[in-house]
């Protein structure tokens, strides 16, 4: 017993080595990259070092203490540990104030989510009558406004880190191109440092959709050389230039740099901030690796290495005052400027890889939560979870960071947007985070205070240093997240007013049962598969049919697809399902929930398993359920079911052609031979023991047959307008900039695997 666990201690250790080792290549990327440009954009023109070097020691004295305070205190202890069941980003933390406080924007929400695995799994549990900090809880769940206030606070954070997957790849690539300028003519090296970078960013953009898994194996290497390259030329320059160039580590030295600068002091530390930029990706990777590998990773390996690196280039300026350009390649030894040149262009790469991939994420994740119209997703790897590919953001973010390079043309510029996007998402991170100490760790008010005020302080003073450079750059990533931010508040106010209004029009039980169970039409064989989404009631939809078709299908389902604020719903909690009036009407409700970062692909597996769900139900119901209910529209009067995959002792589908048979050592309801065609057959296979009476035999039976006739999707076709009374600014939201939206956006992704002839699209008219 004593051997086997030794053995997977070691197996436990070689997998967080491994992960520690795969998290250099894909978190780090950005942040170890960093050294190119800080001390370039820092001396830029705000201040000029002098003979004494307290500008130099200065800014390395806030260089370390940033570093330190920041990524390492801030991040790796204390925000890593609010995870959201292993996922990290603002809308973790937005997620885990939803579920701690009824604070969620989402209009469908229901009890029984609440019941999810993943929902109270961060084990901290608080009763009302014990917790202490209930009254903010009530203050957020009492007044709208607060509500709003937040949701919009996590979409600014979100909007930033949009921004800088446009910045980081222009300053990265830009940043590592221009070591070609110590070669080339001053008044020529523009003209070649654009080009090529424009290229190499061409070229960065055009790989995206080969996926990040067919080239990830070379990030940690690259990212590792990088490292190792940067921190050994450090050690090179301390050694050779100046030993005693660790006196400024001191916090003293920041007083006399911002005692001697003062205002010019104060505005470069817009250029200090670039040393932490990348800092939020090691919350917002969260999910790909775990909390213990990601801190080794930047203990003992990125962490030494920036410092060395920093305390390197501060060691040669000191001793070389009158170099005109700063920046990272005059402090490298001419003999090896080439390979570093080539090595810092793949790790510029790698960063901006990373960040690219990240923004990808979050769209994806904003979508499924109702903030950002639906765009086509590609799943780029079948093995590996969260690998996205999103083409229409792809080229919309080479475009603009191609024009922020052609446009800028210099590291300042660049450095002045980056550093306001990269302050503004840690300063919303902050702000959440203080939230959840106090509504989700049910810590004391007086430490979230703490918390906010100590880093909330630090992050101010850099946020205001890059809002003063608005002129000279910062206004990009401000002007890009107006612009997203536009987009994503209208599409979420839109989705929830169409969200209200069907609220509103449903059709009430009783409309339903004054037709019968023929519903006052003739019913013909297949499935209708009506998408709402509502989670109770009977979409308006529906009557359009009942009242103006002739026919309408043996089996009708309405399903709602809805996103619950959890990052994960497990496959065996995938379904609810539940009944629509009496037994004998063959109406059903099915439930398809998804967490913000699963994946729903576009293949007919879904409908495999949203049939099977409804079997299971029917198999699985108890007997005093069968009756002539007449309203079965409460959460408890639903049954959890999982995929096809889940419950292999239940009802399993099998389907093949006609002339096959199939030995199965459970029972069987077997297909029907219809019009002596040869067609697809459709069985349920059930378990060894049944024990199903006949009327859910018989249930069983006619929803096989319905099966094997086919199914038709039938989606609603709305057009959403603002009433005549309204506003406005109402009507130019919803008329002009929430159609426009729509218009373009694409429908539900599991319509997309249905074919166009089984799919009925009915146009409404919704006055909101």
């Amino acid at each position: 017993m004593d051997l086997e666990e030794k053995i997977q201690k070691r197996e436990s250790w070689r997998t967080l080595l491994t992960l520690a080792y795969q998290s250099l290549g894909v978190v780090y990327g950005d942040l170890s990259t960093s050294p190119l440009y800080v001390y370039r954009s820092t001396f830029a023109a705000d201040i000029q070092h002098s003979e004494t070097n307290e500008e130099i020691y200065g800014v390395l004295s806030f260089v370390f203490w940033t570093l330190t305070l920041v990524p390492l205190l801030k991040y790796v202890f204390i925000v890593l540990r609010a995870d959201d069941n292993g996922e990290g980003g603002t809308f973790a933390l937005y997620s885990l104030l939803c579920r701690h406080a009824r604070v969620s924007s989402l209009p469908n929400f229901q009890v029984a989510d609440v019941e999810l695995s993943e929902y109270g799994k961060d084990g901290i549990t608080c009763s009302s009558n014990t917790c202490r900090n209930s009254k903010i809880r009530s203050t957020l769940e009492k007044h709208r406004v607060l509500q709003t206030f937040l949701l919009v606070l996590a979409l600014i954070g979100t909007c930033m880190v949009i921004g800088d997957g446009v910045l980081t790849p222009a300053i990265s690539v830009f940043s590592a191109v221009s070591g070609l300028e110590l070669s080339i003519k001053k008044e020529h090296h523009q003209y070649v440092e654009v080009p090529i970078a424009c290229i190499i960013l061409i070229f960065l953009f055009a790989l995206q959709h080969y996926g990040t898994h067919r080239v990830g194996f070379l990030f940690a290497p690259i990212v590792i050389t990088w490292l190792l390259c940067i921190s050994m030329i450090g050690i090179y320059n301390i050694i050779h230039w100046n030993p005693n160039v660790y006196q400024a580590l001191s916090p003293y030295y920041m007083y006399k740099f911002l005692k001697k600068t003062q205002r010019d002091g104060w505005m470069s530390l817009g250029g200090i901030l670039l040393c932490i930029t990348g800092s939020e990706a090691m919350y917002a990777d969260l999910g790909h690796f775990s909390q213990l590998s990601i801190k080794i990773a930047f203990t003992f390996m990125v962490y030494p290495s920036l410092i060395l690196a920093y305390m390197g280039q501060a060691a040669f300026l000191s001793r070389h005052h009158g170099i005109e350009r700063i920046g990272f390649y005059v402090s490298v030894p001419e003999k090896i400027r080439w390979p570093v040149l080539g090595i810092a262009i793949l790790a510029a790469v790698v960063g901006s890889q990373a960040i690219i991939t990240g923004t990808f994420s979050i769209i994806k994740q904003c979508s499924s939560l109702g903030c950002f119209p639906r765009v086509k997703i590609i799943h780029t790897s079948s093995k590996i979870h969260g690998q996205i590919y999103i083409p229409d953001i792809n080229w919309t973010l080479m475009l603009l960071c191609l024009a922020v390079t052609i446009g800028f043309r210099d590291t300042k510029h660049m450095g002045n947007a980056a550093g306001l996007a990269v302050i503004t998402v840690m300063l919303v991170t902050t702000c959440l985070m203080s939230l959840v100490i106090v509504l989700c760790w049910y810590k004391s008010v007086f430490l979230a205070l703490c918390f906010i005020f100590f880093f909330g302080s630090i992050e101010a003073l850099y946020f205001s240093a890059s809002l003063i450079k608005f002129r000279e750059g910062a206004w990009v990533p401000i002007a890009l997240s107006f612009i997203f931010l536009m987009v994503m508040y209208v599409w979420h106010y839109g989705t929830l007013k169409k969200y209200e209004f069907d609220v509103q029009n449903k059709i009430s039980i009783n409309w339903l049962l004054s037709f019968g169970p023929t519903l006052g039409i003739m019913r013909v064989r297949g499935i209708g598969l009506i998408h709402t989404e509502l989670v109770s009631g009977i979409p308006a939809i529906f009557s359009h049919f009942v009242t103006n078709l002739p026919a309408f299908h043996q089996v009708v389902v309405f399903l709602c697809v809805k996103y619950v604020p959890v990052p994960h719903v497990r496959p065996e909690e995938r379904f609810l399902v539940g009944r629509v009036g009496p037994k004998e009407y063959r109406l059903y409700r099915c439930i398809a929930r998804y967490g913000y970062r699963d994946i729903h692909k576009d293949d007919l597996e879904f409908e495999k398993d949203l049939i099977c769900s409804i079997a299971e139900f029917i198999r699985a119901e108890k007997p005093e359920n069968n009756g002539h209910r007449e309203d079965i529209e409460d959460d408890e009067n639903m049954a959890v079911v999982g995929t096809s995959a889940t419950h292999l002792e239940g009802v399993r589908l099998w389907e093949g052609d006609a002339e096959l048979s199939e030995k199965v050592g459970t029972s069987e309801l077997k297909g029907v031979k219809c019009c002596g065609t040869l067609r697809k057959r459709v069985r349920f296979v059930l378990p060894e023991s049944p024990q199903i009476n006949l009327a859910a035999r018989e249930e069983l039976n006619e929803l096989m047959e319905a099966r094997e006739a086919g199914m038709a999707f039938i989606l609603g076709h709305s057009y959403v307008k603002a009433k005549s009374g309204s506003s406005l600014l109402k009507k130019i939201v919803i008329n002009i900039g929430y159609d426009f939206l729509r218009r373009n956006s694409r429908g539900p992704g599991y319509a997309l695997s249905i074919p166009n002839a089984a799919t009925l699209e009915v146009g409404m008219v919704y006055l909101v």
